[in-house]
This record gives C-alpha cells, sequence and structure tokens, in this order.
C-alpha cells in the first residue's frame, strides 16, 4: 500500500523531509569527497633541505676530558657500557688502539637515560669514499629515536638538514663546523626529553643543544618528532631509553664518550 505525501499527517510529512534532505546531503559530500586529490606518496626528497647552504667556519681546540661525576661510557678499553640494539648481544663493533670502529648493526648503552649532557668525539673515514650521504656516515640516536647526524661534510654537499651536526630530516645546523678526514670532531649534546601526559599526548617537546667541535650547531632547538627517513615525525609517549649509535655501513671511528645525567 502506498501513500501520496499530501495524505500524510504534518509531523510524518517533516521526518520524511528530513530523511530526504539528509540522502541529499550525504550525496552531495560523498561526491565532492570523491573529487579531493590523494595527496602524493611521501618520498626521502620531500623531506631533504638543500637550500639555504650551511656557511663553513674552521674550529678551535676543545677540552673534553669526563668531569668527576660522569659515566664513562667508552674508555678506550671496551664496549662493556654497550650492547648489540638487537637482540641485546655484546656489541660487535671492534675496538683497537683506544678507538672502536663502526661494525655490524647499530649498538646501545645498557643504560637508559632520560635528560643528559653527553660528550663524543667521532672521526670519519681515513680514505675518502662516497658523496652527499654515501661519505662517514653514522647517527647519534638520543633516547634511541631523535638523531643528531654523524656525517663527513668536509667539502661534501648534501641536503642541509641531512649534514654533521643536524636534527637529521628536521634542523640543519647553524654553521659547518667540520674537520678534515681523520682529524677527530667532538660533539657536546644537552638533551632535555620529551615530557607526555597520561592519556600518552605530547606535554612538552624534546628540545636539545649541539656543540660541534665547541661551536653550538643548535641553540636549545625543539624536535619535532622522533627521526623519520620517509615522512613526517610524530611524536609517540615514551620513557627513559639509551643512547643508539648507526651503523650505516661506514667505517666511522668513535672514542671517549661520556654521559652527565641531568
Amino acid at each position: 500500500m502506498t501513500h501520496n505525501l499530501q495524505d500524510m499527517n504534518p509531523m510524518r510529512k517533516s521526518v520524511f523531509a528530513a530523511l530526504a534532505l539528509g540522502l541529499l546531503s550525504y550525496a552531495s559530500a560523498s561526491a565532492q569527497t570523491k573529487q579531493v586529490p590523494q595527496p602524493p606518496k611521501m618520498v626521502p626528497e620531500m623531506t631533504e633541505f638543500w637550500e639555504p647552504e650551511v656557511r663553513v667556519i674552521t674550529p678551535g681546540t676543545v677540552n673534553s676530558a669526563a668531569p668527576s661525576d660522569a659515566i664513562v661510557l667508552f674508555d678506550g678499553k671496551d664496549l662493556s657500557q654497550w650492547k648489540a640494539k638487537n637482540g641485546g648481544g655484546e656489541a660487535p663493533w671492534p675496538v683497537q688502539n683506544g678507538v672502536f670502529t663502526v661494525g655490524k648493526g647499530d649498538i646501545s648503552t645498557k643504560k637508559d637515560f632520560q635528560d643528559f649532557q653527553l660528550h663524543l668525539e667521532w672521526s670519519a673515514p681515513d680514505q675518502v669514499k662516497g658523496e652527499s650521504q654515501g661519505r662517514g656516515n653514522s647517527g647519534v640516536f638520543l633516547q634511541d629515536r631523535y638523531e643528531v647526524q654523524v656525517l663527513d661534510n668536509y667539502q661534501n654537499r648534501t641536503y642541509s638538514n641531512g649534514q654533521a651536526g643536524s636534527v637529521y630530516k628536521q634542523t640543519p645546523p647553524l654553521v659547518n663546523a667540520m674537520r678534515k678526514p681523520s682529524e677527530w670532531n667532538t660533539y657536546d649534546i644537552i638533551y632535555t626529553a620529551p615530557r607526555f601526559k597520561e592519556d600518552g599526548s605530547l606535554f612538552t617537546p624534546a628540545r636539545v643543544t649541539v656543540l660541534h667541535n665547541g661551536v653550538v650547531v643548535q641553540n636549545d632547538t625543539e624536535l619535532k618528532g622522533p627521526t623519520e627517513y620517509i615522512g613526517l615525525p610524530q611524536y609517540k609517549a615514551h620513557g627513559k631509553a639509551p643512547i643508539t649509535l648507526q651503523d650505516h655501513g661506514n667505517p666511522v671511528q668513535f672514542r671517549n664518550i661520556w654521559i652527565r645525567e641531568l
């Protein structure tokens, strides 16, 4: 049995009219949604900043002896304070003549940290090979997720937010304080960890100051989130976490590493 709208009472007319209007609105919205173009798939180049090029300077000398309250993470003897990041076994990087060289796989400190002052010294490979990101590449991951880039960019152009002293793929260094290959570089990193609310959302972002060979290259820089090679960073709640050194396939050397908890 069918009914003409004219035969219906005013209340039912109103209900049907509202339903019809709703369906029309939904159809219109659906049509509009289908017309919205999809964003392009992200690729690494989308987060590389090549301009402006970072100014080159010549650094001075640096005094880097560990203070009395520091935790010595590498004293030139062994990697007893470190472990393999994957699996947690012994750190597989070779130690010789007071330095250790990047080996197979990332390594992490056995101890977790929150806020700290970190000192380390590193040297690009003596034999210059590769260019851009393929030359003397490693990284220092604060709390295992926020990378300060290690790279031989002495007379080696790369994207500005990917060179030594950068917060990788986020903030370029203020200047290029890189020494020549086979010369030792120092990093002094003052780091404040992010804080999160009880529901896991961000309360305050992480911040970092970096001195490269005694020169400020990051000045209380706000971190946008964990390091991402492809895509944009996004914070996820976490607690204390280790320092991680990256294996990027280049024989970068490290020595004299210590940390002070703040």
